[in-house]
């Protein structure tokens, strides 16, 4: 796409190997991600801690991540340097984060257990750190990527492929591969999962860093100004301020939890290990659910593209909370669940793939729209103060995100626990109750429906639609052309 030039000030885009390439940011992430998405198994089964324990201290490590965020995002906004203000992040925030979750799956079975409770928590928190240095460059480094209102939809396209990726092929790595070849959730799987993880995550960081090397400069920072002169101080009279960042940050934040409840690894173990009776068959549904995925993205991305990012945020979580409840509605009328089967397809199966392919498909994409959903609320925050802090904007988002999405490992926790599970989660192959079978709906299809009805909720009070993101990139515009035009009568 051609920059488009208004008062002598032209429009920052990119190419699209640029955003293809710093989308992988995201990528590298959610591969820590979705390897500390089984360590409940390595803690609770190798590591011998208990499910209450291993619950709490997940979501006290994804609260810390939540509290130290404002200073990640003031470290943001306050690094200078030759190398750019993104890029040296991301290579120290990938470091701290990958050498912790080596460390975590490598020691912590081997100290006494009155050390082990300590240990575990302290590398959770240390990778707190590097995880967020990392993915808040992620939310930040949008703002300079491109402001061009049909390429920021972009990310969504490139996230959703990556994603497939990473958690639809990884779970069908886990689940039809790792777990076959070890037998169960054993030490040499959490040590050949890793090796991959890591490696693959490294990878992807590097790309990251070469989509945005040409963009990390200060001449597309805000309104190409030095280092903000923010403190800590700022941020409640940011958020204050920013009614889109509060909505937004809110909204996001539900349907964070909805995936985080439907997507966290004891879920899946309890809908297709036991519900289903072939935990394999979430690796195989998963496959099969790419196509559809990627129409969904795309169908998607060309109402963002067309009618702006709000009004396909709002559609996609609808029509994932309808699909969310037909799922509920089927498994109450069928009297075999376990006749869900790809040997035998009937209008069962068929039923539950077209609707599992649709929750899925459509719930995920508010969580990946609303990277370039921040980025414009930075933009909103530049014109309406002058400041450029797209830092401190990401990671007040994140802090908020995180106080809520950090809720689901307790919630799973507690809902498993109240029908029996305390000293362990259910595991592939325990017995079909009522109670499970209950608790299995609720917790894969009946949270997430209700997180995404409190999304769209808070998303009536987002005011940021694509006319009025006209308005605030033509007028950021006119504020670099005036500043321009300021210091060149200066001199």
């Amino acid at each position: 796409m051609s920059n488009s030039n208004d008062n002598n000030v032209q429009s920052n885009s990119a190419k699209l190997w640029q955003v293809a390439f710093f989308t992988l940011n995201n990528t590298s992430t959610n591969l820590h991600a979705f390897i500390l998405g089984f360590v409940t198994y390595y803690a609770t089964g190798i590591a011998g801690l208990a499910v209450m324990v291993i619950s709490s201290v997940l979501m006290a490590a994804r609260l810390f991540d939540g509290i130290i965020d404002p200073a990640i995002g003031y470290i943001i906004d306050k690094t200078e340097s030759k190398f750019g203000k993104f890029t040296p992040l991301i290579v120290i925030g990938n470091i701290i984060s990958a050498g912790t979750i080596i460390i975590i799956y490598s020691v912590t079975h081997l100290l006494p257990e009155s050390m082990q409770f300590i240990f575990f928590t302290a590398m959770l928190i240390i990778n707190k750190i590097g995880y967020s240095l990392q993915t808040s460059v992620t939310k930040a480094g949008q703002t300079v990527l491109t402001n061009h209102p049909k390429q920021r939809p972009l990310y969504a396209i490139f996230d959703s492929i990556y994603n497939i990726g990473v958690f639809t092929g990884g779970q069908m790595f886990v689940s039809n591969y790792l777990v076959a070849k070890h037998g169960n959730f054993t030490l040499p799987l959490f040590i050949e999962l890793n090796t991959y993880g890591l490696i693959l995550s490294g990878g992807c960081a590097a790309l990251a860093i070469a989509g945005i090397w040409s963009k990390d400069k200060k001449e597309f920072y805000g309104l190409a100004e030095e280092g903000t002169n923010t403190t800590l101080r700022d941020y409640w009279g940011v958020v204050k301020g920013n009614r889109p960042l509060q909505m937004l940050s809110i909204s996001a934040s539900f349907d964070k939890l909805a995936i985080s409840i439907n997507r966290y690894s004891v879920v899946g173990v309890m809908l297709f290990g036991i519900l289903l009776g072939d935990y394999a068959l979430s690796g195989t549904i998963g496959m099969i659910t790419i196509i559809p995925t990627l129409f969904i993205t795309f169908y998607v991305v060309s109402i963002a593209r067309k009618m702006g990012l709000k009004k396909s945020y709002v559609t996609s979580a609808g029509i994932g909370i309808v699909s969310f409840v037909g799922l509920i509605v089927l498994f109450l009328l069928i009297d075999n669940p376990s006749a869900i089967l790809l040997k035998n397809i009937g209008v069962t199966t068929i039923l539950f793939i077209v609707l599992y392919s649709v929750a899925i498909g459509f719930a995920n994409i508010p969580t990946t729209l609303v990277v370039p959903m921040i980025a414009d609320v930075s933009d909103y925050e530049t014109h309406k103060s002058g400041r450029y802090v797209p830092g401190m904007m990401g990671t007040i988002f994140s802090f908020i995100d995180q106080l809520v999405s950090s809720l689901a490992p307790t919630i799973v926790g507690v809902v498993v626990g109240i029908i029996g599970y305390k000293s362990q989660f259910p595991e592939v192959g325990d017995t079909l109750t009522t109670p499970l079978f209950v608790t299995t709906l609720v917790l894969a299809f009946g949270l997430p429906a209700s997180c995404l009805l409190v999304s769209i909720t808070a998303m009536k009070f987002y005011t940021l639609d694509v006319k009025r993101m006209e308005e605030i990139q033509k007028g950021i515009r006119e504020k670099k052309a005036k500043a321009i035009k300021d210091d060149t009568a200066a001199i």
